[in-house]
């Protein structure tokens, strides 16, 4: 059953074990690993009970929550609902926590004040994106991952340019670290994981759309087109907000 959470969580610091963990051994170790290992490291031993991923179930979050399954289905997982997300985004979700048996799927809202103070017309994205996104998915992020020191995401360096240098462990602005076991991955080792795993794609890869997010902001790619030229099609945004590292570049 999918937990819903709309009321803010008040704001924990990171754990003084977080805060003092030299990330440049761990990145070195990590570049040596699968990403199996680099998750099964860190859920049962550098971060125990208190490391959460992040998943947008868009086009390719079937690979980490598959992975994650099979280590610790038991994991939080943190889905950030905007309102304005496709309604097939919405139903994968579902599909995929029931077939996968992920135990503890936690949905996240903007809160309703904010909505009511920032966007009460449910039109910000059409004049702001950043602040839409602001509204609807950096803050409610900020308060759903307040208990943990660490969170899983699901970047890849050849996303985009500004992920292309990322470590596969990061400090966030808040001091908390970001994994991304994915890291290294190509297009083409997505596809073939989740062809070897026969598991289900969001149906809305099928009519083009390789990159998914909110429904206004989410365009299909043509053929031949940037991988994620699909996102804030138009414009030179590449990044939500969401991921920042300590020195507040897009990553």
């Amino acid at each position: 059953m999918t937990q819903t959470t709309q009321v803010p969580q008040s704001r924990k610091a990171p754990s003084s074990q977080a805060l003092a963990l030299d990330l440049a051994p761990l990145n070195a170790r990590y570049e040596a690993m699968t990403a199996q290992e680099i998750l099964r490291h860190a859920i049962h031993e550098q971060f125990v009970d208190r490391i959460t991923i992040v998943s947008s179930f868009g086009a390719e979050s079937v690979i980490l929550l598959h992975m994650i399954s099979q280590i610790e289905p038991s994991l939080p997982v943190i889905m950030l609902n905007t309102g304005k997300l496709f309604g097939e985004t919405l139903r994968y979700r579902d599909r995929l926590q029931d077939k996968l048996k992920l135990t503890d799927v936690r949905t996240n809202f903007p809160h309703p004040d904010d909505l009511l103070a920032d966007d009460p017309k449910g039109s910000l994205w059409q004049r702001d994106t950043d602040a839409c996104c602001d509204l609807r998915k950096v803050r409610p992020q900020a308060r759903a991952v307040a208990p943990f020191d660490a969170l899983i995401t699901g970047r890849k360096r050849f996303q985009t340019g500004t992920r292309a240098t990322m470590d596969i462990i990061e400090r966030d602005t808040d001091g908390r670290f970001k994994l991304n076991p994915l890291a290294n991955w190509q297009l083409d080792e997505l596809k073939a994981y989740i062809e070897q795993h026969d598991l289900p794609r969001h149906p809305l890869v099928k009519d083009g759309y390789l990159s998914i997010g909110c429904m206004p902001c989410t365009n299909k790619v043509a053929e031949g087109e940037d991988y994620r030229s699909g996102r804030w099609a138009d414009s030179d945004k590449d990044e939500c907000g969401i991921h920042l590292n300590i020195d507040g570049d897009g990553i």
